[in-house]
């Protein structure tokens, strides 16, 4: 019969997992335990313009001090918006607004403020996992589906849904190691 067409789902199957992962690291890099960062804001979104947007595509991040963010919003009429989409991202953040700038002070890291900050790690790692089961079960419909169009055998199906759970292992392994590791560098002093 050939190559199953399955085969060829394999390696898109591995890309959108890898998509997770990427964006895992996206968010554990605004998880920062000492200084300011810009990345700090990257996952908030804004309802503005009747969407939800990301606060990047609103105004301009910087990080002009070590314990402090600037917000400088493009359109005066969203600031409030944009404030009340910071307070509500559950980061801990007490943002200041001042016109179209919104100062964002960050706190001290007390122990309480790194057990909050692990459990925003813990949010994304599991939002991450969810994320690269979700592909898995996409796959799994895939190669059901192909079964029982005959497209693929059932030992075919069998082989690639044992391949898919592998990869989907390793992909959850590899968040456990990296939720393990930024809970480390969170809760060092």
């Amino acid at each position: 019969m050939g190559t199953p067409v399955s085969d060829l789902a394999l390696p898109e199957i591995e890309r959108r997992m890898n998509g997770a992962l990427e964006t895992l690291k996206t968010e554990f890099a605004g998880l920062r335990a000492g200084r300011a960062s810009t990345s700090l804001l990257e996952p908030v979104q804004v309802d503005a313009y009747g969407s939800s947007m990301p606060i990047n595509q609103l105004a301009n991040v910087s990080a002009p001090e070590p314990r402090l963010l600037t917000v400088q919003v493009w359109d005066a009429s969203l600031a409030g918006a944009v404030e009340r989409a910071i307070l509500e991202a559950n980061l801990g953040l007490n943002p200041q607004r001042e016109g179209q700038v919104i100062r964002v002070p960050l706190p001290d890291l007390t122990e309480e403020r790194r057990r909050e900050l692990t459990k925003v790690a813990h949010k994304y790692a599991e939002e991450a996992r969810i994320a690269v089961r979700n592909v898995r079960r996409h796959g799994m419909d895939q190669l059901k589906r192909q079964e029982k169009d005959g497209d693929i055998s059932q030992d075919e199906h069998r082989s690639i849904s044992g391949d898919i759970q592998k990869l989907t292992d390793g992909f959850v392994e590899k968040i456990d190691e990296m939720l393990a590791h930024k809970e480390t560098e969170i809760m060092q002093v």
